[in-house]
Protein backbone atom coordinates (compact mmCIF):
# COMPACT_ATOMS: atom_id res chain seq x y z
CA UNK A 1 0.00 0.00 0.00
CA UNK A 2 3.00 2.30 0.66
CA UNK A 3 4.53 2.35 -2.59
CA UNK A 4 0.69 3.19 -4.12
CA UNK A 5 0.74 6.34 -1.80
CA UNK A 6 3.71 6.88 -3.39
CA UNK A 7 3.44 6.60 -6.90
CA UNK A 8 -0.26 8.64 -6.40
CA UNK A 9 -0.03 10.80 -3.87
CA UNK A 10 -3.14 10.53 -2.40
CA UNK A 11 -3.69 10.36 1.52
CA UNK A 12 -4.06 6.79 2.70
CA UNK A 13 -7.69 6.83 3.49
CA UNK A 14 -8.60 8.13 -0.18
CA UNK A 15 -6.59 5.92 -1.90
CA UNK A 16 -8.19 2.67 0.36
CA UNK A 17 -11.74 4.41 -0.01
CA UNK A 18 -10.80 4.57 -4.29
CA UNK A 19 -9.62 0.77 -4.67
CA UNK A 20 -12.41 -0.67 -2.21
CA UNK A 21 -14.42 1.17 -4.95
CA UNK A 22 -13.12 -1.23 -7.58
CA UNK A 23 -12.51 -3.97 -5.97
CA UNK A 24 -16.55 -4.07 -5.26
CA UNK A 25 -17.14 -3.02 -8.93
CA UNK A 26 -15.64 -6.37 -9.54
CA UNK A 27 -17.20 -7.85 -6.98
CA UNK A 28 -20.61 -6.73 -7.87
CA UNK A 29 -20.55 -7.81 -11.73
CA UNK A 30 -19.40 -11.39 -10.82
CA UNK A 31 -21.62 -11.87 -7.94
CA UNK A 32 -24.65 -10.67 -10.20
CA UNK A 33 -24.75 -13.48 -12.73
CA UNK A 34 -23.47 -16.37 -10.97
CA UNK A 35 -22.74 -15.34 -6.97
CA UNK A 36 -18.89 -15.39 -5.67
CA UNK A 37 -18.39 -11.93 -5.70
CA UNK A 38 -17.37 -12.34 -2.28
CA UNK A 39 -14.31 -13.94 -3.42
CA UNK A 40 -12.84 -10.56 -4.23
CA UNK A 41 -14.72 -8.24 -2.06
CA UNK A 42 -14.04 -10.04 1.02
CA UNK A 43 -10.06 -10.56 0.54
CA UNK A 44 -10.09 -6.62 -0.36
CA UNK A 45 -11.62 -5.41 2.61
CA UNK A 46 -8.95 -7.98 4.66
CA UNK A 47 -6.54 -5.71 2.57
CA UNK A 48 -7.38 -2.71 4.74
CA UNK A 49 -6.13 -4.77 8.15
CA UNK A 50 -9.36 -4.56 9.37
CA UNK A 51 -10.37 -7.28 11.78
CA UNK A 52 -11.65 -10.03 10.52
CA UNK A 53 -15.33 -10.03 11.87
CA UNK A 54 -15.20 -6.23 11.00
CA UNK A 55 -13.93 -6.93 7.33
CA UNK A 56 -16.95 -9.64 7.13
CA UNK A 57 -19.49 -6.40 8.41
CA UNK A 58 -18.49 -3.99 6.13
CA UNK A 59 -18.59 -6.58 3.49
CA UNK A 60 -22.16 -7.12 4.02
CA UNK A 61 -23.00 -3.59 3.82
CA UNK A 62 -21.39 -3.42 0.85
CA UNK A 63 -23.10 -6.68 -0.75
CA UNK A 64 -26.62 -5.55 0.33
CA UNK A 65 -26.57 -2.94 -2.21
CA UNK A 66 -24.88 -4.85 -5.15
CA UNK A 67 -27.92 -7.91 -4.56
CA UNK A 68 -30.01 -4.83 -3.83
CA UNK A 69 -29.61 -3.22 -7.67
CA UNK A 70 -29.13 -6.35 -9.24
CA UNK A 71 -32.73 -8.15 -7.87
CA UNK A 72 -34.07 -4.69 -9.21
CA UNK A 73 -33.12 -5.22 -12.39
CA UNK A 74 -34.13 -9.02 -12.45
CA UNK A 75 -37.49 -8.09 -10.72
CA UNK A 76 -37.98 -5.41 -13.55
CA UNK A 77 -37.55 -7.84 -16.01
CA UNK A 78 -39.88 -10.73 -14.85
CA UNK A 79 -36.95 -12.96 -14.17
CA UNK A 80 -37.98 -13.63 -10.55
CA UNK A 81 -40.54 -16.23 -9.64
CA UNK A 82 -41.63 -14.29 -6.63
CA UNK A 83 -44.36 -16.60 -5.82
CA UNK A 84 -41.66 -19.31 -4.59
CA UNK A 85 -39.02 -16.97 -3.47
CA UNK A 86 -41.21 -14.85 -1.23
CA UNK A 87 -42.12 -18.79 0.96
CA UNK A 88 -38.37 -19.15 0.82
CA UNK A 89 -37.63 -15.44 2.04
CA UNK A 90 -38.06 -16.26 6.24
CA UNK A 91 -35.79 -18.93 5.89
CA UNK A 92 -33.11 -17.31 4.61
CA UNK A 93 -32.99 -13.92 6.61
CA UNK A 94 -33.50 -16.80 9.54
CA UNK A 95 -30.42 -18.87 9.23
CA UNK A 96 -28.65 -15.86 8.31
CA UNK A 97 -28.62 -14.43 11.49
CA UNK A 98 -28.15 -17.62 12.81
CA UNK A 99 -24.79 -18.11 10.97
CA UNK A 100 -23.80 -14.65 11.65
CA UNK A 101 -23.81 -15.04 15.75
CA UNK A 102 -22.14 -18.17 14.95
CA UNK A 103 -19.20 -16.71 13.31
CA UNK A 104 -18.51 -14.32 16.06
CA UNK A 105 -17.61 -17.62 18.12
CA UNK A 106 -16.78 -20.73 15.93
CA UNK A 107 -13.86 -21.46 13.15
CA UNK A 108 -15.17 -22.26 9.44
CA UNK A 109 -12.39 -24.62 8.97
CA UNK A 110 -14.12 -27.79 9.96
CA UNK A 111 -17.15 -26.54 7.32
CA UNK A 112 -14.94 -26.78 4.38
CA UNK A 113 -14.28 -29.72 3.59
CA UNK A 114 -17.99 -30.57 3.00
CA UNK A 115 -18.02 -26.78 0.85
CA UNK A 116 -15.05 -28.60 -1.13
CA UNK A 117 -16.65 -31.79 -2.02
CA UNK A 118 -20.16 -29.98 -3.03
CA UNK A 119 -18.30 -27.42 -5.44
CA UNK A 120 -16.10 -30.45 -6.74
CA UNK A 121 -19.58 -32.69 -7.57
CA UNK A 122 -21.12 -29.69 -9.08
CA UNK A 123 -18.59 -28.44 -11.05
CA UNK A 124 -18.21 -31.94 -12.66
CA UNK A 125 -22.17 -32.32 -13.32
CA UNK A 126 -22.45 -28.87 -14.95
CA UNK A 127 -19.30 -30.10 -17.21
CA UNK A 128 -20.18 -33.12 -17.89
CA UNK A 129 -24.43 -32.80 -18.59
CA UNK A 130 -24.01 -29.81 -21.02
CA UNK A 131 -27.89 -29.29 -21.56
CA UNK A 132 -28.03 -29.01 -17.55
CA UNK A 133 -29.92 -25.45 -16.65
CA UNK A 134 -30.49 -24.39 -20.25
CA UNK A 135 -34.20 -25.02 -20.52
CA UNK A 136 -36.73 -23.43 -17.81
CA UNK A 137 -38.80 -26.47 -17.15
CA UNK A 138 -40.77 -25.18 -14.31
CA UNK A 139 -41.93 -22.73 -12.09
CA UNK A 140 -44.27 -24.33 -9.74
CA UNK A 141 -42.54 -26.01 -6.59
CA UNK A 142 -44.82 -27.73 -4.25
CA UNK A 143 -44.99 -30.29 -1.58
CA UNK A 144 -42.14 -31.92 -1.30
CA UNK A 145 -40.11 -30.07 -3.25
CA UNK A 146 -41.16 -26.71 -1.59
CA UNK A 147 -40.23 -28.32 2.02
CA UNK A 148 -36.65 -29.64 0.57
CA UNK A 149 -36.11 -25.98 -0.69
CA UNK A 150 -37.42 -23.99 2.49
CA UNK A 151 -34.47 -26.34 4.08
CA UNK A 152 -32.07 -25.44 1.80
CA UNK A 153 -32.84 -21.96 1.51
CA UNK A 154 -32.48 -22.00 5.78
CA UNK A 155 -28.56 -23.98 5.33
CA UNK A 156 -27.72 -21.21 2.68
CA UNK A 157 -28.78 -18.80 5.18
CA UNK A 158 -26.78 -20.12 7.87
CA UNK A 159 -24.04 -20.59 5.54
CA UNK A 160 -23.64 -17.03 3.96
CA UNK A 161 -24.20 -15.49 7.94
CA UNK A 162 -21.07 -17.94 8.80
CA UNK A 163 -18.62 -17.78 5.70
CA UNK A 164 -20.10 -15.77 3.03
CA UNK A 165 -18.42 -16.03 -0.19
CA UNK A 166 -20.11 -18.40 -2.86
CA UNK A 167 -23.81 -18.08 -0.97
CA UNK A 168 -25.21 -16.58 -4.00
CA UNK A 169 -23.53 -19.74 -6.81
CA UNK A 170 -25.02 -22.19 -4.00
CA UNK A 171 -28.13 -20.59 -4.42
CA UNK A 172 -28.36 -20.89 -8.14
CA UNK A 173 -27.07 -24.67 -7.87
CA UNK A 174 -30.29 -25.64 -5.75
CA UNK A 175 -32.49 -23.67 -8.36
CA UNK A 176 -30.93 -25.63 -11.33
CA UNK A 177 -31.88 -28.76 -9.14
CA UNK A 178 -35.64 -27.31 -9.26
CA UNK A 179 -35.70 -27.19 -12.56
CA UNK A 180 -35.09 -23.63 -13.35
CA UNK A 181 -32.37 -22.88 -16.00
CA UNK A 182 -28.90 -20.60 -14.79
CA UNK A 183 -30.71 -17.42 -16.07
CA UNK A 184 -34.01 -17.21 -13.58
CA UNK A 185 -31.70 -19.68 -10.80
CA UNK A 186 -29.42 -16.42 -11.05
CA UNK A 187 -32.15 -14.17 -10.46
CA UNK A 188 -34.22 -15.71 -7.89
CA UNK A 189 -30.51 -16.38 -6.24
CA UNK A 190 -30.41 -12.46 -6.21
CA UNK A 191 -33.16 -12.25 -4.13
CA UNK A 192 -32.70 -14.32 -1.25
CA UNK A 193 -29.07 -13.26 -1.31
CA UNK A 194 -30.20 -9.79 -0.67
CA UNK A 195 -32.32 -11.34 2.14
CA UNK A 196 -29.28 -12.92 3.78
CA UNK A 197 -27.38 -9.67 3.30
CA UNK A 198 -29.75 -7.94 5.13
CA UNK A 199 -29.88 -10.53 8.09
CA UNK A 200 -26.48 -10.76 8.25
CA UNK A 201 -25.39 -6.84 8.56
CA UNK A 202 -28.07 -6.34 11.07
CA UNK A 203 -26.21 -8.62 13.41
CA UNK A 204 -23.04 -6.94 12.62
CA UNK A 205 -24.29 -3.82 13.42
CA UNK A 206 -25.67 -4.66 16.35
CA UNK A 207 -22.15 -6.01 17.67
CA UNK A 208 -20.36 -2.94 16.17
CA UNK A 209 -18.60 -5.08 13.59
CA UNK A 210 -18.95 -2.69 10.66
CA UNK A 211 -16.92 -0.20 8.83
CA UNK A 212 -19.29 2.59 7.46
CA UNK A 213 -16.76 4.41 5.19
CA UNK A 214 -15.29 1.14 4.11
CA UNK A 215 -18.24 -0.92 3.46
CA UNK A 216 -20.02 2.43 1.65
CA UNK A 217 -17.02 2.81 -0.76
CA UNK A 218 -17.22 -0.45 -1.81
CA UNK A 219 -21.18 -0.12 -2.07
CA UNK A 220 -20.66 2.92 -5.20
CA UNK A 221 -18.55 -0.17 -6.90
CA UNK A 222 -20.89 -3.33 -5.98
CA UNK A 223 -24.08 -0.84 -7.98
CA UNK A 224 -22.48 0.05 -10.98
CA UNK A 225 -21.03 -4.06 -11.17
CA UNK A 226 -23.98 -5.49 -10.30
CA UNK A 227 -26.00 -3.05 -12.85
CA UNK A 228 -23.74 -4.11 -15.66
CA UNK A 229 -23.76 -7.93 -14.62
CA UNK A 230 -27.68 -8.36 -14.44
CA UNK A 231 -28.38 -6.58 -17.85
CA UNK A 232 -25.54 -8.50 -19.24
CA UNK A 233 -26.57 -11.52 -18.27
CA UNK A 234 -30.43 -10.93 -19.43
CA UNK A 235 -28.77 -10.24 -22.60
CA UNK A 236 -26.63 -13.32 -23.44
CA UNK A 237 -29.02 -15.45 -21.22
CA UNK A 238 -27.95 -18.83 -19.68
CA UNK A 239 -25.68 -19.53 -21.92
CA UNK A 240 -23.03 -16.68 -20.40
CA UNK A 241 -24.33 -17.78 -16.95
CA UNK A 242 -23.30 -21.42 -17.54
CA UNK A 243 -19.83 -19.93 -18.21
CA UNK A 244 -19.36 -17.63 -15.47
CA UNK A 245 -20.66 -20.09 -13.51
CA UNK A 246 -18.24 -22.81 -13.97
CA UNK A 247 -15.15 -19.70 -14.05
CA UNK A 248 -16.32 -19.13 -10.48
CA UNK A 249 -17.03 -22.50 -9.14
CA UNK A 250 -13.40 -23.30 -10.03
CA UNK A 251 -11.56 -20.44 -8.80
CA UNK A 252 -13.41 -21.09 -5.49
CA UNK A 253 -12.76 -24.35 -5.20
CA UNK A 254 -8.66 -23.53 -5.93
CA UNK A 255 -9.29 -20.85 -2.88
CA UNK A 256 -11.40 -23.61 -0.61
CA UNK A 257 -8.67 -25.97 -0.92
CA UNK A 258 -5.09 -23.77 -0.64
CA UNK A 259 -7.25 -21.93 2.76
CA UNK A 260 -8.16 -25.71 4.09
CA UNK A 261 -4.31 -26.94 3.43
CA UNK A 262 -2.57 -23.71 4.99
CA UNK A 263 -4.83 -23.65 8.01
CA UNK A 264 -4.10 -27.36 8.93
Amino acid sequence: MDWLIGITGLPYDMLVLMLLCVAGAFAGFVDSIVGGGGLISVPAMLLTNLPPSVALGSNKLSSIFGAGSASITFLRNGMVDFSLVRKLLPFTFIGSMIGTVAVVSLPPLYVKPIIIILLVGVTLFVVFKRNWGEVNRTSQVMGRALYVCMAFALGIGMYDGFIGPGTGTFLIMGFIFTGFDFLHSSANAKILNFTSNLASLIVFFYLGHVQIYYGLAAAVGQVIGAYIGSQLAIMKGSSLVRVVFLLVTTVMLIKLVFDYITNL
